[in-house]
């Protein structure tokens, strides 16, 4: 039985590690849920009963054995000495520290293995990032990848409920105009730097020298990471799209055929090693033209693949496309299944 404390409780991943929390019956002695000082003294349902918010302090963490963070890379920097002091495992779902030498950036199905070398803290990927190597890490067993190509359609829920109530007015405003858009720029609070309803856009993060936005160059680094493989390219293009919840991902996939012997695997190949992929559900029906889609991917577990196919213009690849939702495998879910793996493997 684990003491659970979750950091950012009142957010969009906060209030989804809770229903995680819930749903998966995690074993917990106790639990206690932090949010800003405004939130102080609200509460939240859990399991039949109701659970304020209370302030985080320096001596919260002396009563935990599990942080599970949710609240931004500023809020994870100011109190990791308090964590590491208090002994209490964090889980980190900003960036904050995923490129960090000695801290484990794990999907559990992947890369469990990595929790062993933990030292008190442990980041969850970027959510493009774990929906795109759900889908890529199961073909692995047919050789080596060399290249990923990736293009993604990320919803407005990834930046939070603000966002969420943006592409909301945005519509509304836009239809009630008869077409005439009306864009949130005109309010100073407004989350995205261009109107987002009936449009798209490159993902709203800076963009660096290299030329890529900070979604782009993520989910380049992370991959490495990850799969530990320096070597592997990767080619990301991350657009925002005028959807509230789900990520959708086109992704090429090419293996190396340099290799002696190898051979690219057949499209029911494909399907057979994805199906039995824990976290996967294959959704490909040519016939019927049913493939992963977000309204269908919305509030599950699992990433939906699909729409496999041979690359036609390259004999060593392949593609498909993915659907993931990014509040729940893309962040809720993974760091609430890391909790489980330190507990399951015994290394709390």
């Amino acid at each position: 039985m684990v003491r659970v404390g979750i950091v950012g409780a009142t957010g969009a991943v906060g209030t989804e590690i809770l229903r995680v929390l819930e749903a998966r019956n995690f074993p917990l002695a106790e639990l206690h849920l932090y949010a800003s000082e405004r939130s102080v003294g609200k509460q939240l349902s859990f399991r039949g009963s109701h659970i304020p918010i209370e302030p985080l302090t320096e001596h919260s963490f002396e009563n935990l054995d599990i942080a599970l963070f949710s609240a931004g890379s500023d809020i994870t920097k100011k109190w990791r000495s308090a964590a590491e002091k208090g002994g209490c495992i964090m889980i980190d779902n900003s960036s904050a520290f995923r490129m960090e030498t000695g801290v484990p950036l794990v999907i559990p199905e992947i890369n469990g293995e990595d929790l062993r070398g933990h030292h008190g803290v442990i980041a969850v990927p970027n959510c493009s990032t774990i929906i795109m190597l759900m889908a890529v890490a199961p073909l692995r067993t047919f050789g080596k990848i060399k290249r990923i190509v990736v293009s993604t359609y990320q919803a407005v829920s990834g930046a939070g409920a603000l966002a969420i109530r943006e592409l909301e007015n945005e519509t509304y405003n836009y239809l009630a105009n008869k077409g005439l858009c009306v864009s949130s720029q005109e309010n100073t609070d407004s989350v995205f730097p261009h109107p987002i309803a009936f449009n798209l856009f490159c993902h709203n993060t800076a963009i660096n020298e290299a030329g890529y936005n900070g979604e782009e160059w993520k989910m380049i680094q992370e991959t490495k990471k990850i799969l530990h493989d320096e070597d592997i390219q990767v080619a990301a293009t991350c657009v925002r799209v005028p959807i509230f919840r789900v990520h959708s991902e086109s992704v090429n996939i090419e293996f190396d055929g340099s290799i002696s012997g190898w051979s690219r695997p057949s499209v029911e190949d494909i399907r057979a090693a994805l199906s039995a992929f824990d976290g996967v559900d294959v959704v490909d029906d040519r016939i019927r033209n049913h493939f992963p889609m977000p309204n269908e991917a919305t509030g599950r577990y699992d990433v939906l693949v699909g729409h496999i196919r041979h690359d036609v213009s390259n004999p060593n690849a392949i593609d498909l496309f993915a659907c993931g939702d990014q509040l729940l495998k893309g962040a809720a879910l993974d760091a609430v299944q890391i909790a489980e793996c330190l507990i399951q493997r015994g290394i709390l």
